[in-house]
């Protein structure tokens, strides 16, 4: 073992692992340097849980030589009959090291030991990353040593493990605070507030196409149905809408009920226009198709659903909103309140989706004329237009 390198290590991790710019280089220039320190490290693992509504946790796979591997798990990996046999499971609940030398047939219990034989490994074991916040995450360290771990080399990666899980935990909370922003704000405004955005008043213009949504009939659902069953149906609704906003480039700004608010920045794509509109007129029409194909079975029936979205295009207020300490990072403007203007003349002609003339003439063909109606706090009436392959929604 190289004292003086283990030393140098430790500095490095107290300090932050600054020359690292990214998880994915900081995990591998640790391993680096701990090979350096005279560790004979085959295989490093760093596991981590999340506070993310699809995703249990992330991991992060050192071999030498390679790229460091960075993966995710889903929920349902906490179903796996690999994973309540792994060593990690033990760390994950107990808090406490595994140990498991491939040559002791103790270790058999762990499944994992046999894949572990074929590589060539001789000695595995997993350690706890303790977080200041009270949680236990999780790291294994593999040798193809011949004999496995020496007993100073076991001591060195003890010692090592605690300044490792302050920069983990650093790192984690820092994707953490992220995704959170992401799940409930959306991607555009929590790189905005992550950015020092936080201020009320702080407000940006923004030139976007504007997509509110509403489901038909979803108060006299909420009347008839169990609470239960209105959330999973609003959820599976949802769902037929957001993954085609976020692939053809919108930013779901919230949810109002059964209402959904997204936006598609126009300036993020040199002023295309066009472009813009014909990508949100795509996922208009995949969202309808989706939500044609949504049913849910209630007894011996099925109910179908229906629903109505408005299209529109203009600048908007993007920002802080809100009374004291409590803000909301949304979009306001003629152009948002136009928007929800003709989601309600949607719903009164029984169209599925309709835009402004302002969208239809940005986004050309494919549209009926509705005629021009009077529209709640505007001067001037407004030509709505209709989809030219529907009459109406029934």
């Amino acid at each position: 073992m190289n004292v003086s390198e283990l030393q140098k290590l430790t500095d490095w991790l107290i300090d932050g692992g600054r020359t690292a710019t990214s998880p994915r280089r900081f995990m591998a220039e640790c391993c680096e340097r701990m090979v350096m320190a005279g560790l004979p490290l085959w295989r490093v693992g760093v596991f981590v849980r999340t506070l993310h509504p699809e995703i249990y946790g992330r991991s992060f796979v050192w071999k030498p030589g390679a790229e460091v591997e960075i993966g995710t798990v889903d929920y349902k990996i906490l179903e796996s009959p690999d994973f309540h046999s792994s060593p990690l499971i033990i760390v994950f609940q107990q808090g406490i090291e595994v140990r498991a030398r491939v040559d002791d047939p103790a270790s058999k219990r762990f499944p994992i030991i046999e894949d572990l034989r074929a590589e060539g490994v001789t000695d595995y074991v997993a350690l706890p990353l303790p977080f200041v916040g009270g949680t236990v995450n999780a790291s294994s360290w593999t040798t193809k040593q011949p004999g496995g771990f020496t007993d100073e080399q076991l001591d060195a990666l003890r010692g090592l493990v605690r300044p490792l899980a302050r920069v983990v935990e650093i790192l984690s909370l820092n994707r953490m605070a992220a995704s959170l922003l992401d799940t409930y704000v959306g991607n555009s405004a929590g790189e905005r507030i992550m950015g020092g955005q936080i201020r009320r008043g702080h407000t940006e213009t923004m030139n976007a196409a504007i997509w509110l949504s509403d489901l038909r009939g979803f108060t006299a659902l909420s009347d008839r149905l169990p609470a239960e069953a209105v959330v999973d149906i609003l959820n599976r609704y949802f769902d037929c809408q957001v993954a085609a906003i976020k692939k053809h480039g919108g930013d779901v700004l919230k949810y109002m009920g059964d209402g959904l608010l997204a936006v598609f920045p126009i300036d993020e794509y040199v002023g295309d226009e066009q472009q813009v509109c014909s990508h949100v007129l795509e996922a208009a029409h995949e969202s309808r198709a989706s939500v044609a194909d949504l049913n849910y079975p209630i007894g011996d029936a099925v109910e179908r659903f229906r629903f109505g979205l408005a299209l529109h295009v203009g600048r908007i207020l993007y920002g802080n909103i809100g009374g004291g300490n409590r803000l909301d990072f949304t979009c306001i403007g003629p152009a948002v309140n136009l928007a929800a203007r003709l989601e309600k003349i949607a719903s009164q002609l029984r169209r599925t989706v309709v835009a402004s003339e302002g969208f239809a003439g940005i986004c050309r063909g494919g549209w009926s004329d509705l005629g021009e109606f009077p529209v709640a706090g505007f001067s001037k009436a407004a030509r709505v237009y209709g989809l030219a392959d529907e009459t109406s929604a029934g």
